[in-house]
């Protein structure tokens, strides 16, 4: 089994219900350890939730992850040594380096993808609350514009207070 495929599995451990791997990389990836920068080698995955990275190490593991919904931007390039991905969320960075397996521009495009799609999701309007007060600024609203008698008006108003 590949490095990769092997990561990727121990990695799966880690999943939430119905989460799912949609792409992944393996390389080394940037980290801080006691105040140095230090590198691991692991795997970035995009899941259907998520971006994760995962490592194995002698006695264990390191995981991070990143919701999509907080990752601002990304870059991605091509040195001597292989392609880099770097993601920038909340203030931190991510980055990997010296990718050498898993299509990179693949493993982007999902990310965007589940980018877009989370800031799609959260920029919809929620529904209608059903407080009171929202309730009836509506009812007046209605009232005013002709399309509720004073009669109905004060009915609902009154349905709507007892409730308070």
């Amino acid at each position: 089994m590949a490095k990769i495929d092997k990561l990727l599995e121990h990695a799966k451990d880690h999943f939430a219900p119905g989460e799912d791997a949609l792409a992944s990389v393996l390389g080394s990836y940037e980290i801080k350890r006691m105040g140095s920068d230090s590198v691991r080698d692991g795997i970035f995955i995009a899941t259907n939730q998520r971006l994760l990275f995962y490592a194995k190490k002698l006695t264990g593991f390191d995981l991070e992850s990143v919701p999509y919904g907080n990752i601002s931007s990304l870059e991605m390039g091509k040195g001597f040594l292989g392609h880099y991905i770097n993601f920038f969320a909340s203030g931190n960075s991510a980055k990997m380096k010296w990718i050498q397996v898993g299509n990179v521009s693949a493993f982007v495009e999902v990310v965007k993808a589940q980018m877009e799609a989370t800031k799609s999701a959260a920029t919809q309007a929620p529904p209608p609350a059903d407080d009171p007060v929202s309730l009836l600024e509506q009812l007046g609203k209605l009232h005013t514009s002709g399309v509720l008698t004073d009669t109905e008006f004060e009915s609902k108003k009154a349905e709507i207070l007892a409730r308070i």
